[in-house]
């Protein structure tokens, strides 16, 4: 023999044997860590499978055989479902992840319970070799679901029914409003004309004088009230924002309320203010108001001095929350009789007092007024106050207002709640 090729061969056939044993290891492996796989299939409570790479059934676990009858044969869906082989082959082109939920039959049942088919493929190198894939019963879930979606539904219609007749009720209710002030006014117009005119030219006695005044201040405190109610109404109707001058619009009740400025000899200081997005009506109202209330709870024995001013600020801070945005401050102090602060919630009630009448005419509505119209300009208002020494509202502004007509998140208008 020719020792070279002798060599040579020997060394062919000892590494063909290296491989060979290398491979029947690999293939050993292979089984064990198929095995493995199929243990686990078979220990999962869903319908478990394993496909090739064309999608060919090749292992399936015990529940498998709940919904079909071959191991080659997927489970029946629902009649007016397509056939789940052929949703099976068309996911199979996608070569990613699968998940459908389908309608699929018992093999001893006549329902159709859904379930979520998902499918993995693997890929050894780049190349897919395999699927897994399971079929999990949501029927529950989606029953549940279809439920749940469906009392939101009627809900829904419900709620847009209820808006719809509260919409309805609310235009009645103004409309009533408007002609029972009307109608009320009327008669009041003419108390109060007779019982002026008896009180001009009527010579009467004290008792009787006394008793006319009081009918006079009654009937002018119920026009009022009748006044207030109406405009406490009209602030549910829907309004328009748009940029205002705030300068302005406190310059033109200033130039309304210069009669009891010169009476009370007040002294009204007004800073610039920013242009703000609001509705110019209902801020005219707000700081009517406000100063009306100014000059009424003034100090009998010295002149009343009112500052109002502004300051622009990025945040404030909600029961020790603070929220973001751009938002304007403006302050309305004054150096009247003040109040006590633990009354600050009160004082924004409807129809609450912290005087009696017999000392400052009233009809306890103002600031009710103020804060609704505050909130409806999705801000805040409160007040500071030391009695004797004066009170300073408060009046938080967003320098313009959120496009939406619903706002997603409108800020609480807890009176009492303190401002940075």
């Amino acid at each position: 023999v020719d020792p070279d090729i002798l060599i040579l061969k020997v060394r062919n056939f000892y590494k063909l044997y290296e491989k060979t044993h290398a491979l029947k290891e690999a293939e050993k492996a292979l089984t064990a860590t198929v095995n493995e796989l199929h243990s686990i299939l078979e220990a999962l409570p869903q319908i478990a499978f394993t496909a090739n790479a064309k999608g060919d059934i090749e292992f399936v676990n015990q529940h498998w055989y709940e919904y079909s009858d071959a191991k080659e044969k997927f489970p029946q869906t629902h009649p007016d479902d397509e056939p789940l082989e052929q949703l099976w082959k068309a996911q199979l082109k996608k070569l990613e992840q699968i998940e459908l939920e389908v309608c699929i039959k018992p093999v001893h049942g006549d329902s159709y319970p859904y379930h979520l088919l998902r499918a993995t493929p693997i890929k050894v190198g780049g190349k897919l070799t395999k699927w897994v894939g399971s079929f999990t019963n949501i029927n529950e879930q989606k029953l549940a679901n279809e439920l749940l979606e469906k009392k939101v539904a009627e809900r829904t219609h419900d709620l847009r029914l209820a808006n719809k007749e509260l919409e309805l009720s609310n235009n009645d209710l103004q409309q009533f409003a408007s002609v029972a002030s009307h109608d009320l006014k009327e008669p009041l117009r003419k108390i109060q004309f007779y019982a002026n005119m008896i009180h001009d030219r009527a010579e009467l006695t004290e008792p009787i004088t006394t008793y006319l005044n009081k009918i006079i201040v009654s009937s002018e405190r119920m026009s009022n009230l009748i006044s207030d109610l109406l405009s406490f109404t009209r602030l549910s109707a829907a309004n328009i924002f748009q940029l205002s001058d705030v300068n302005e619009i406190i310059n033109e009740i200033l130039s309304d309320l210069e009669l009891i400025i010169t009476e009370k000899r007040a002294t009204i200081q007004v800073d610039t203010i920013p242009q703000l997005e609001v509705v110019p009506g209902l801020l005219r109202q707000l700081f009517f108001n406000l100063i009306g209330n100014a000059l009424k709870f003034s100090k009998r024995d010295e002149s009343p001095i009112i500052n109002i001013y502004a300051e622009l600020i990025n945040e404030i801070c909600i029961n020790n929350e603070t929220i973001k945005g751009n938002y304007c401050q403006i302050f309305v102090d004054d150096n009247g009789i003040g109040f006590d602060e633990k009354y600050t919630a009160k004082i924004f009630t409807l129809f609450q007092r912290l005087n009696t009448r017999e000392q400052y005419d009233g009809t306890g509505i103002g600031l009710t007024i103020a804060k609704k119209i505050v909130d409806k300009h999705n801000g805040l208002i409160t007040a500071k106050s030391t009695p004797n020494k004066g009170a300073t509202f408060i009046i938080t502004l967003p320098l313009t207002q959120p496009s939406s007509k619903n706002t997603a998140q409108t800020i609480s208008t807890e009176v009492n709640t303190s401002l940075t």
